[in-house]
């Protein structure tokens, strides 16, 4: 059967070649789309047809997205956590080193002095006002340990930094244990406290909007350096400008500017470069398209974040997925429904207010569609 995919952003040629042939990647959203990959392109406003099966970011961040008004239609929305996580890894050990020594203001300095023909004698004189610090010996908090942090983690634990780390998920913990070795879990107030340099790869939530604030700023050492490699809104823009005002923040290193933080003095903005290196956006790419196949050809569910992640491998019979509000009995009258076709196999989940059931079936299933609380029903024969 062909499928149709729409792309809002131009997405990796390699991450394409992930689709199989009878997969074609069309101009126009219509219904006869299956799927769509996105990267950056807001979908609030968007009313997508019918025929949408599924959504897949090419990044880890979804705040471009809808997912409850996607997830009432039943339409699975994924992303590729960890494909960009070694390209936000290295930026955000860039950032810290841009930060303990001011190279960007020295390079301005030999730039702004080019045409002086005695300028290898000149900088001796003026390359004091750009010295800086070394990181090595320094405490380096991680707030967030998951696929980047714990990257970060290791990779400053290895160039001879005290690591400090908060992350309330002990499976994370477990799940990147290898890279978390040397990393001493804290609360955060303690992390604050103790901390020189201050990360945050968090995801943005109500939970963890403006989390730096007046009250995290007090708690933290006058000169802290403070890196923002994840989301602007994690930063409350008002208490940080008074804290670069007053020496508590020595620096502010953010790959997402906005117009406030953008124009204060002891910034250093970088114009959201986290993922944008080739091997990033491939992998992204790659996840992405590879993620909707898994979907529409198994209706399999890996790296949801609308719908609990469900797999059940390569079909056997007929394979049905179903997409379901998480509402009282909903989940027995559909399990009612597909034991009526023979149960195989079958597994279920759900998260928040949407559960979704795969099951192979030794026949097609029938009234699946009326069962109360029913989003969609994906089957595979």
């Amino acid at each position: 059967m062909e499928r149709n995919v729409h792309c809002l952003n131009k997405i990796s040629p390699v991450g394409l070649k992930a689709l199989p042939n009878n997969y074609k990647v069309v101009d126009t959203l219509d219904d006869k789309v299956s799927a769509i990959l996105v990267r950056s392109a807001a979908m609030h406003e968007m009313e997508l047809p019918k025929s949408v099966l599924c959504v897949a970011r090419a990044g880890a961040g979804v705040n471009n997205i809808p997912l409850e008004k996607f997830a009432e239609k039943g339409i699975v929305v994924f992303n590729t956590p960890g494909a960009n996580a070694n390209a936000v890894k290295e930026l955000t050990i860039a950032m810290m080193l841009l930060a303990a020594r001011d190279l960007r203001g020295s390079m301005e300095w030999v730039k702004a002095n080019k045409g002086d023909p005695e300028i290898n004698k000149t900088m001796e004189k003026a390359k004091a006002a750009y010295a800086g610090t070394e990181i090595m010996g320094k405490t380096l908090g991680v707030i967030g340990c998951g696929a980047i942090g714990a990257l970060v983690a290791d990779a400053a634990s290895k160039l001879g930094m005290r690591v400090l780390g908060v992350e309330p998920s002990a499976a994370t913990r477990e799940r990147n244990a290898s890279l978390l070795g040397n990393v001493k879990f804290v609360e955060l107030d303690e992390l604050l406290k103790e901390s020189d340099y201050i990360t945050v790869h968090v995801p943005l939530l109500d939970a963890t909007r403006g989390m730096l604030n007046e009250a995290a700023f007090n708690k933290m050492k006058d000169g802290v350096i403070i890196i923002n490699a994840a989301r602007d809104a994690l930063i409350n823009d008002a208490d940080l400008e008074v804290a670069l005002k007053n020496g508590k923040v020595r620096k502010y290193v953010t790959d997402f500017p906005n117009a406030k933080t953008a124009n204060m003095e002891g910034v250093v903005a970088i114009s959201h470069l986290g993922a944008s290196t080739e091997e990033a956006e491939d992998n992204c790419a790659h996840m992405a398209a590879s993620q909707v196949v898994n979907f529409i050809e198994n209706g399999n569910i890996v790296n949801s974040v609308n719908y609990p992640n469900l797999d059940l491998g390569t079909p056997h019979g007929i394979r049905v997925t179903v997409l379901f509000k998480n509402t009282p009995n909903a989940e027995e009258e559909i399990s009612k429904v597909l034991k009526g076709a023979g149960v195989l196999k079958m597994a279920k989940g759900v998260k928040g207010n949407f559960g979704a059931l795969i099951a192979d079936l030794e026949k097609e299933p029938s009234g699946l569609e009326l069962v109360s609380g029913v989003l969609k029903v994906h089957l595979i024969k």
